[in-house]
């Protein structure tokens, strides 16, 4: 699928892009709830239904198993069919399956089965909306405000993120975890409704014969593969995937147990992370262009790992909770900047009728490795225990690292170029395009600049 955008997308102004104001809105609330959800849905299965890690574990790979199954096929509907419709079902598919949580503990009938079934419908949901939703951006402005556009929607994003883990705290607090999904269950109705009211045209490319979703997909899995650019920035995610998720499943265990911290004290530091990823994704553009992309994310996945050094030497004490909510900020201040500035470079190099795909397919490695990533943290926070199991995963967090510094990306200098013909050379015959050898920087400095690197926080 390709959109028509009007000839507003050519604004250099995104904020009076009516269309991308819609999108960044919708998305943002979705973002703001979902961190309630991040929030709430840990308190409520440790404090509330007393959780062992094992436990914990399977809920986190429930909630992380939809991703790894089903991005590929939804990548390429979205390539397919409308992706505006494609995010409206998801918004309120995950709408419903949230609302059943309140209502199941107002019942007092509420259990971890139940959790793991709304993880899994929720998860699936997901997939579908994130899908389209990522894949749309390029459809609604010009590919060179694609790094500027990631940038905003990833510091909104985060500041979104830290709103929603306040108000989750808050929510939290005043009503329980289980009533303050409510919370998230109105950002998804608010989502679908700003999605609905997108009016940038889409269209369908003409089929001279109705082809197989499974070609559609070895299609897509072929364009990535064929791109080294693609397939380094797909790696590096998903060994970044399978690292957090080990650290992700234990992580709110660890502190609400282990260190006893308050929910409270627990959404504030969620804050001040996000607070963090908004920092990195705002000053991406001018890091990138003063260090050039490569060496700017070389370095960003070079702190990671020594961010998890406070959380591993921690013990319960305030003076520990304000060292974590500090490395937490650094840490996804990192990931902002590495995540907004890969985004971008797969985004710009794709042709518009593979964008679904390709990023269908860093979703499917990324979520593949989380299921893995929370049935290892669960294995090994019940045979060694849970700080051991944090341990390895911050050791694996080196992995993405030696995976871009054994890449010719690591000394990028610039953006690279669009696809020299982005219309009329659509890639359906399984080669790769013109631009899939070695980068081609554009000429002059990167312009100026979403999202983090892919995982994440601990």
């Amino acid at each position: 699928m390709t959109a028509c955008p009007d000839s507003s997308t050519a604004s250099k102004s995104l904020w009076r892009h009516r269309d991308f104001r819609r999108y960044l809105t919708g998305q943002a609330a979705s973002v703001a709830g979902s961190s309630i959800s991040s929030m709430a849905l840990p308190v409520l299965a440790v404090l509330h239904l007393d959780a062992t890690p094992g436990q914990v574990a399977w809920l986190a790979f429930w909630g992380q198993l939809p991703p790894a199954l089903l991005a590929l096929h939804a990548g390429a509907l979205a390539d397919r069919h409308s992706k505006r419709r494609q995010m409206i079902t998801g918004d309120l598919v995950s709408a419903t399956a949230l609302v059943t949580v309140p209502v199941a503990a107002a019942l007092e009938e509420l259990t971890l089965a139940q959790l793991m079934v709304v993880a899994v419908v929720h998860g699936a949901a997901c997939v579908l909306h994130d899908a389209a939703a990522i894949s749309l951006l390029p459809t609604l402005v010009d590919r060179s405000l694609i790094q500027r556009g990631n940038s905003r929607i990833g510091g909104l994003f985060a500041i979104a993120a830290t709103g929603g883990s306040s108000l989750g705290a808050a929510l939290t607090a005043l009503l329980g975890p289980a009533r303050a999904l409510l919370g998230d269950v109105g950002s998804y109705l608010l989502s679908a409704w700003c999605t609905a009211r997108i009016q940038a045209r889409e269209t369908t490319p003409a089929r001279t014969s109705q082809r197989r979703l499974r070609a559609e997909i070895a299609e897509g899995l072929r364009y990535v593969r064929d791109d080294h650019r693609l397939s380094v920035l797909t790696w590096v995610n998903a060994t970044t995937s399978l690292a957090l998720a080990v650290l992700n499943t234990l992580w709110a265990l660890y502190l609400l147990r282990v260190l006893e911290m308050s929910a409270t004290a627990f959404g504030v530091v969620l804050g001040i992370g996000a607070l963090g990823a908004a920092a990195g994704a705002l000053s991406a553009p001018a890091v990138a262009r003063r260090f050039g992309p490569g060496p700017m994310m070389l370095g960003a996945l070079a702190l990671t790992p020594l961010t998890q050094v406070p959380l591993l030497l921690a013990s319960p004490a305030l003076g520990w909770e304000i060292v974590i909510g500090g490395a937490l900020f650094l840490q996804l201040a990192c990931a902002g900047a590495a995540g907004t500035t890969q985004r971008s470079i797969r985004q710009i190099i794709t042709e518009d009728c593979m964008q679904a795909r390709m990023q269908a397919v860093s979703t499917w490695l990324t979520s593949g490795a989380r299921p893995l990533g929370a049935l290892l943290a669960g294995g090994l926070g019940t045979w060694a225990g849970v700080r051991p199991a944090l341990i390895v995963g911050a050791c694996l967090l080196v992995v993405p690292l030696v995976v871009l510094a054994r890449s010719p990306l690591r000394a990028l200098r610039q953006m690279p170029a669009p696809p020299p013909t982005p219309e009329g050379t659509g890639y359906t015959t399984g080669q790769p395009p013109a631009a899939a050898g070695p980068a081609v920087p554009a000429p002059g400095p990167a312009p100026a600049a979403e999202g983090a690197m892919d995982g994440g926080m601990p």
